[in-house]
Parts: structure tokens; sequence; C-alpha cells
């Protein structure tokens, strides 16, 4: 376990005094505009008595934002009175990357969901990572980790988790998977039981927390389809932890899809630089072998586009949405 006391960052709130607290998580930075100032994470704690802590974080990219929005809602509507334990809310936990609307922070540049376990005395984002792993995760019993897929993906709504190896802890992930309720859902497998990826949810794993993420849409903005869904599957997360009362759960029309998402083959990427046309919509099933995309050059608008198809059949989860693309770019990816 990572050491807290050697992290820089600072919260306002305190962890463990009951009621709603509001306040920032204070990481100094000192910058040619501000030389003695700091970066303001926001952050609110909302405890009543003993109980389980639920952790819940967005804005790991900052350019995914319906994650972010579910958790103001939450943050303002949540009622200390009517809980049991503790949630923890992190809305922006890139707060640089979240204000610039970008992916990755506009100070180091880095992602901070490929950063953890973090670095202490590192850049920005790998300090924020550190602090996460280091102070957060410990206190948790479980975390939900909300993406969407930013300015450069859409995805069908969707929640996931990652197979660990540890067979009690996965249990538990199945279940918040089949509570949170979205309409469909994936599994990735793992099963190495290290945690040695450099996601937050590497570090919930390397802490054997359960850990639960998602995918909410994309393309740089909110639905409302995906706040439906994101907002009815935090409270009803609350509610299967025995954090909120069962008078509290949102009623789901139907049991979630479940589907996996394997190797490569269920990918397609672009293999030449120019406009890429779909042959196929998010939520359809495609087989192995079907037109997936063409890529024309209008450039030389004579040249013939090139074809892509797909290497396996599934559910089509996820499509780019930038029109021009780049040798290597993620165009679709399946769910099988």
């Amino acid at each position: 376990m990572l050491d807290p006391k050697k992290s820089r960052l600072v919260a306002e709130v305190d962890f463990e005094a009951d009621g709603k607290q509001t306040g920032f998580v204070r990481l100094f930075y000192s910058s040619h505009a501000s030389a003695y100032g700091f970066l303001p994470i926001p952050i609110v704690v909302i405890k009543n008595g003993d109980g389980p802590t639920a952790l819940f974080t967005s804005g790991n990219h900052g350019d995914e934002y319906e994650g972010q929005v579910a958790l103001t809602y939450l943050a303002r509507q949540l009622d200390p009175t009517k809980i049991k334990g503790r949630v923890i809310l992190l809305p922006m936990a890139n707060f640089p990357a979240g204000m610039a609307g970008r992916r990755t922070s506009p100070i180091d540049d880095a992602n901070l969901n490929r950063s953890f376990p973090g670095n202490p005395d590192g850049t920005v984002t790998q300090q924020i990572a550190y602090w996460i792993e280091s102070t957060l995760l410990p206190k948790a019993d479980f975390v939900a980790d909300l993406h969407s897929g930013g300015s450069s993906l859409m995805y069908v709504p969707c929640a996931l988790m990652k197979l660990s190896g540890n067979a009690a802890r996965d249990v538990k992930q199945r279940a918040l998977l089949e509570a949170f309720g979205s309409p469909l859902a994936y599994i990735t497998p793992g099963g190495s039981g290290t945690g040695a990826d450099n996601t937050l949810s590497g570090g919930a794993e390397r802490l054997g927390i359960p850990a639960l993420g998602t995918e909410l849409g994309g393309s740089g903005t909110v639905t409302p389809a995906a706040l439906r869904i994101v907002r009815r599957g935090l409270t009803n997360m609350l509610v299967h932890a025995g954090i909120l009362p069962e008078s509290e759960r949102v009623a789901v029309a139907k049991p979630t899809r479940i589907v996996t998402v394997a190797g490569p083959e269920h990918f397609v990427y672009a293999s030449e630089n120019g406009v890429w046309e779909p042959m196929v919509e998010l939520g359809q099933t495609v087989k192995a072998g079907q037109l997936a995309a063409r890529i024309h050059t209008p450039e030389t608008p004579w040249a013939r586009p090139a074809e892509l198809r797909f290497r396996a059949g599934g559910l089509v989860l996820c499509k780019r949405i930038p029109g021009r693309t780049l040798r290597g770019d993620c165009l679709f990816h399946l769910g099988a």
C-alpha cells in the first residue's frame, strides 16, 4: 500500500466527520501566473455514522462529461440523514483536464488513467494519481469510476468490469454491475490478480477493492439517456451496498445484457489517413467479414477508398466520432 503521508496534496474536508462537507483538495502548483498557488480539485464527503464507504469518481478524463454531471446531481441531492456510511465524490479527478475539456492534462499532457499508482514527487497528474491511490482508495469498500467516449468516441451507454482472477472480488464486482442496472454491460478479461495496469481500476485491484467502470456515451457532450442510466445506477449501487435504504431503489425495466470484449479481433483500426465512412451504426449486430468502413482521400479523390472489414462478429459498442482519421485510430470495437 502506498504511504499517504508522502502525498503533497491537502484535503480541506474531514473524511471522518458526519454531515455533508464540500471543499477542495489543494494541489500546490507554482506557475508563471500564480507563484504560490494551488489547483482546487473539488471533493464532496457525505457521512452518517458507521457503514460502508462508496467512492465515485469522474473527470478522470476531462472531456468525459456524463459522470461529472451525474456526480454534481448526487452532491446536491444526497441527504446525509438518509444514508448509513459514507459517500466520497470526486467529480473532476483530473481537474486541469476537466477545466480544459481535454482527455489529458494541459499542464503535463498526461493521461490520469494511465498514471497510477502515481508519484508523490512527480508531475501534476502523477501527484493526483498517487493521492487517489494512497488516500482515497484505501477508505473505500467499492469504487465506481465513470467514463464515456470523450471527444473522439461514442459508446452505447454501458457499465463494465474487469475480471481480476480473485473469485471473491469478482463476485462482488458482478453484483455491483447487476445492481447498476444499465441496459448493456461488458466484461473484459484479466485474471492476473496483480492489478498491474496503470488505471484507477488497477489501483482498486491492487487493494482488493471491487470496482465498476462505465462508458456513458461520449462525443464530447451529455445525452439525457446516458444521464438517466448513470443517475439511476449510482442510486441503486448505494442501495445494494446498504448505504441508502431499499425504499430509494429505482426500478429497472429489464435485466442487464452482458457481453465480453476480448482480443484485438474485436477492434477495427484505421489502416490509412483520410476521411472515414462508417458502414454500420452503434448497437448494430455484425458478422465476421462484414464491411465495417471505407477510408476516403478527398485530397486525391480519384483514388479508391480503403475498405475495412470486421474480423469477428458481435455488437457494435463504440465508434469513432471525428470524420478525419489517421492510421492507427480506433474506429469501432465490438462486444461478443
